[in-house]
Parts: C-alpha cells; structure tokens; sequence
C-alpha cells in the first residue's frame, strides 16, 4: 500500500509588512494584520488604529477609497487589512495608511470591563491584575515586557559572549537552598518535596563540569509578606562562575551583565522606552561599600540608631542609595561583607573575620535586587560549618558530592528579574513589572 507524506519544508514567507518597514513601501498596495486598538469617528472619516504586535500604527478610513464599510469593525477584531501607502509630508512618520478592504478573522462577543485603549489603564492594581489577560492589551503595559524581553535578551546575550553555558535546573527537589521556612512543601508520590527557592546547588554542581553556568528561570518563597517588593514566585537571573580570584570577580560580573543588558534596550528598545518615557541610568561603574560602614554612615547622616546589626531594613536600603546617589551619582550601590549569621551555609566567610562573609548584595535605586558571593569550595570547611550550624548533613550528600570530588573556588549571584524591571521603571510596586503575579493573595489569572 502506497503511503501518502505531505512534507512541511518550515514558516512560508509572510505576505504582511511589519509596520517598521513601511517607510520602505510608499506608493504599494500592502497586506497588515492586527487587533482594532480603537476606532476615532470623526464627520467623514475615521482614524483607526491597529494594534500590530509590537506598535500601534494609525490607519484612515474613508467612504472614498474604502472597499468596505466601517461598522463592520468593532474595537478589539481581529483583522486582516489591505492598505495604500501614501507620502505625507505633514505627518512625523512621512506616510498615512489608507484602509482598503479587511478581512474579520474575529471579533469579540462582550464589551471589556475595563478601558485599555486610553495612554493609560485607569484602574485599581487589583482590577489591572485581575483582568491581566486584557490590560496587558495595552499599549503601554505591554511595552513593560516587551522590554523585560529585551532585558533578558541582553543578559543571554551578555552570557553566551562571556563563554557561558545556559542550563536548566529542577523546579522539585528533596532540599531547600536557602532552609528556613519559607518554602513550599510536596507531597511528591509519598515523599516529602518542595519546590526550588533557587538553582543553588545546582548550579554549583554545573560550576564542575563547565565552569561558567547561567539560568533565567522561576524560583518560589513561601513568604507571607504582603508588600510591595515581595513575590512568592518570581524569576530568578542566576550565574555562577568557576576559578575566581576573589568575590569582586562576580560584582565585576554582573556590572558587566547590567550595562550589556541596557546598550540592548537602548539600541533595539527606543519604542519602549520613548513610550514609557524612560531614560536608562549610566552604568559605567558601580562603587562598594561594607555592611557595617553602610549601616553607620545611615545612622550618622539620618540620625537613625541602627536596630538590626544582621540585615538591612527595607527604609534603610532606600536611605543608603539617596547618600549614594548624591554623593557619587549613581542609581546603584553594591553592599558588601553581610554577617555570617544571615547568609546561607554554603556562603564563604572572610578570613579576616569570620564574622562576615564575602558576600553583597545590589541595591537600585533603594531596592535590593540581587544577592551574591563566594561559595566555600573545600569539603572539609562546608562540612564543619554545617555541623556548627546543627544542620543533617545527610540530607546534602547529593550536594556534597561535588565538594568531595573537589570543585574550585567559585561563586555567583541570583537577581530577581522583576524588581530590576520595576525599579529600571521608576514602578512603585514589583507586580507591575510582573506577567502574572503570585502572592500570598493570588493564584489566577
């Protein structure tokens, strides 16, 4: 029996224009498709605006070229669109779109419950999260991820220049990274899961085999805080880096991953950013400064008394940055030397002073937004830290393994996507800088 294939050779060149290519058309007859952002009547024409994948573009209709009549459109169809470009010296973009014939691919059977197609959604958080799947329709909310694409874009980038191997780590593990209880227990057919605060362990495991790993990828909290910074799932930049010198390497690191990431958005995300009005911040060098000094020069400017000699509070995360800003110039400040007894097991304790530990965090514009160290390389002191700590060593043997096997001196860092997005976007709360939030109040949409 003669067995009959059709074969697929892959993507058949799209008849459409993009709209950034339409400068390159005037005086044809094109092809566009898009969603009916919004529909201006006007005596006897109309302005309607088409929301293309990445730009709205503004089309005109008239009674005297166009081939259809205009009721067929409802805001929010999808349609395909047949158009003239015609040259016109007295619109910024040299050109004006006009509507020849559509084609309705669909059109939708219920008035939006909410207004997306004004500059901006004028409504609460709740009703701006709750009904995700339409504002983020608009123009300017989507912009917010488009450019958080762009971001990440520019980190891969960033990575794979810098020799870096992208690896992909479990979600379900047997242990946490971080301990303490802030983490969401499995029942895992039986056995007791949780899913991963962090690709800690793994991604030093991967340090042995390839010495320059990297992840951009979800990691979860089961904290019950309420606030504006915090998320019980959030996405996690991670890197790890093999046969450093010294902590600073990975600082240098991630100066060098910030400042590739924003020359991305600046050559390729002038749409985005000129819509969202954003300038970039420099970031030619970010200076330093140890826990403690931060923690007494905020005492001596504010005339505050310092309450936690452990960890910052949130206030004085934003006090140090406007001492930074003002004095230095910078949107940026890394915090340096954390105590031992807030940093996780496996972070390496400054010789020096065992007290402290060679570890930072990055704070952006009053935000903390990434956390990073040395990790300890040797068997033998991860071993006797954790047994001073009280901590089962059995229940890391897996992790272990790669100390016993040997491993050299390395170190990393994890940055929560979101918060460098929301604060890049001068945003006051790190949802709006979030796809899809979870909270400790919200698992839809």
């Amino acid at each position: 029996m003669e067995i009959k294939v059709e074969f697929i050779k892959g993507p058949t060149k799209n008849t459409n224009i993009e709209v950034g290519s339409i400068i390159n058309h005037i005086g044809e007859r094109v092809g566009l498709h898009g969603s009916v952002y919004k529909i201006r009547r006007m005596s006897d024409f109309a302005f309607v605006l088409l929301r293309t994948k990445r730009e709205v573009v503004q089309c005109i209709y008239s009674k005297d070229y166009a081939e259809f009549d205009l009721e067929v459109l409802k805001e929010e169809s999808c349609i395909k669109l047949t158009a003239d470009i015609i040259k016109e010296d007295r619109s910024k973009s040299g050109w004006e779109l006009r509507m020849i014939d559509v084609e309705v691919l669909s059109e939708p059977i219920a008035e939006s419950p909410i207004v997306i197609n004004n500059k901006l959604v004028d409504t609460s958080l709740e009703n701006l999260l709750d009904y995700r799947p339409i504002t983020l329709r608009n123009e300017k909310e989507r912009a917010i991820f488009k450019l958080q694409a762009g971001i990440c874009h520019g980190f891969c980038k960033y990575f794979l220049e810098q020799s870096f191997t992208e690896i992909h780590s479990p979600k379900i593990v047997s242990a946490g990274a971080e301990g303490g209880a802030n983490i969401f227990h499995l029942n895992y057919f039986g056995k007791d899961a949780f899913l991963a605060q962090s690709p800690q362990f793994y991604k030093q495991m991967m340090v042995g085999v390839y010495e320059r790993v990297y992840e951009i990828a979800p990691v979860f909290r089961a904290e019950k805080h309420d606030t504006s910074r915090h998320l019980n799932e959030y996405i996690s930049v991670d890197f790890e880096i093999g046969y450093i010198e010294s902590f600073e390497d990975i600082m240098m690191m991630e100066v060098g991953m910030l400042r590739y990431a924003l020359e991305e958005l600046q050559a390729n995300y002038t749409h985005e950013l000129e819509l969202l009005k954003i300038t970039l911040p420099n970031l030619e060098k970010i200076p330093s400064i140890k826990f403690m000094e931060a923690k007494d020069l905020i005492s001596e400017k504010y005339n505050r008394s310092i309450k936690d000699y452990e960890d910052f509070e949130p206030e004085e995360e934003k006090l140090l940055s406007e001492i930074i800003k003002k004095e230095t110039g910078s949107d940026f400040v890394f915090v340096t030397h954390y105590p031992t007894a807030k940093r996780p097991f496996y972070a390496m304790e400054d010789p020096s002073n065992p007290h402290v530990t060679l570890s930072f965090d990055l704070l952006f514009r009053g935000l903390e937004i990434s956390t990073g160290g040395q990790r300890i390389h040797s068997y033998k002191e991860q071993i006797q830290k954790m047994k001073r700590l009280n901590m089962n060593i059995e229940l890391f043997e897996t992790y272990l393994m790669i100390h016993k096997y040997g491993m050299p001196p390395h170190g990393g860092l994890g940055l929560g996507l979101e918060r460098f997005t929301s604060k890049l976007l001068n945003q006051d709360n790190v949802r709006l800088s979030t796809l899809f939030p979870r909270d400790i109040n919200r698992v839809t949409p």
